[in-house]
């Protein structure tokens, strides 16, 4: 479990170190005429560099782990010059905001079809015990259950709803959800290594190349049928409002099969790709 601890001061340790200097240095030049004075001149330059192994200089939103013999002390937090016991082992540890890209990885979706996916994850040390004790290299860590979490969404997942229609939720129509699932696992990996996932989004999905060309026939044909749909649709009730008015208003009496003739050409008109050409009639109507 983290300890946070506040060491001493520095300064008054470093301006100690240099009195030390200072003295074994008058020491040495007095030891010219008395040659016994050299032995509190090297003792003081000992206990100078004594002093200078403990001094720590830690800078803004980075810690120092300390260890003693084998043994947690604590963490220090706090920026700036502290002076700690000379004999404890430290280990620099950032806690600073960092990224880490994941790369373009090739995984099969729910439906068995080869996707590409990557993303960008925001991560921040949290607690530097675990990020220092309970794993080997945190960084690695990182990197490494990042991509497990990741390949883990993308198979849980239909890439879009074309084969799993009733999806509630696919990774291209996901957005804010999809990525809110991938940040949730993130940071159920990353506690064993006291790190957080502060934000991951994907930053890239696609079709894997060797089926791209026939998904995208595919969201064609699709797109094609559902416009194709709405136009019959809407012609259908062009074609009921018109016969509809033509009856109210008493415009002309038609029968059952100038009624069906008149709805094959409205049909035709309202549903075809090109401009109709109508064949006038000038003569009757039955005619």
């Amino acid at each position: 479990m983290e300890k946070v601890l506040k060491p001493v001061n520095g300064f008054l340790a470093l301006i100690l170190s240099l009195v030390f200097i200072g003295l074994a240095i008058f020491f040495f030049s007095a030891s010219v005429m008395q040659p016994l004075w050299s032995l509190p001149a090297i003792v003081l330059c000992i206990a100078a560099l004594f002093i200078w192994k403990g001094l720590m200089i830690i800078q803004p939103n980075n810690a120092r782990v300390l260890n003693f013999f084998g043994k947690y002390v604590g963490s220090v937090k706090d920026n700036g010059l502290f002076f700690i016991n000379p004999l404890y082992a430290t280990i620099r540890l950032t806690q600073r905001v960092q990224n880490l890209a994941i790369p373009t990885l090739k995984v099969n979706d729910k439906m068995g079809n080869p996707v590409e996916i990557a993303a960008v994850v925001v991560w921040q040390i949290q607690d530097t015990y675990k990020a220092a004790y309970e794993v080997s290299d945190y960084m690695v860590y990182v990197r490494m259950q990042s991509e497990a979490a990741l390949r883990n969404l993308a198979t849980g997942f239909a890439y879009d709803n074309i084969e799993d229609e009733n999806a509630l939720l696919t990774l291209r129509d996901g957005g804010a959800k999809v990525n809110e699932l991938l940040e949730k696992e993130l940071n159920d990996r990353l506690a064993t290594a006291g790190i957080i996932a502060k934000e991951a989004r994907i930053s890239h999905l696609a079709y894997a190349q060797e089926i791209a060309g026939a998904m995208l026939q595919r969201q064609q044909a699709t797109a094609i049928v559902a416009a194709r749909y709405k136009i019959v649709e809407g012609a259908v009730g062009m074609v009921e409002m018109a016969l509809e008015e033509l009856s109210k208003k008493k415009i002309v009496e038609l029968d059952e099969e100038k009624k069906a003739a008149m709805v094959s050409n409205l049909m035709v008109v309202l549903c075809g790709e090109r401009g109709a050409q109508p064949v006038l009639n000038t003569g009757s109507l039955y005619q």
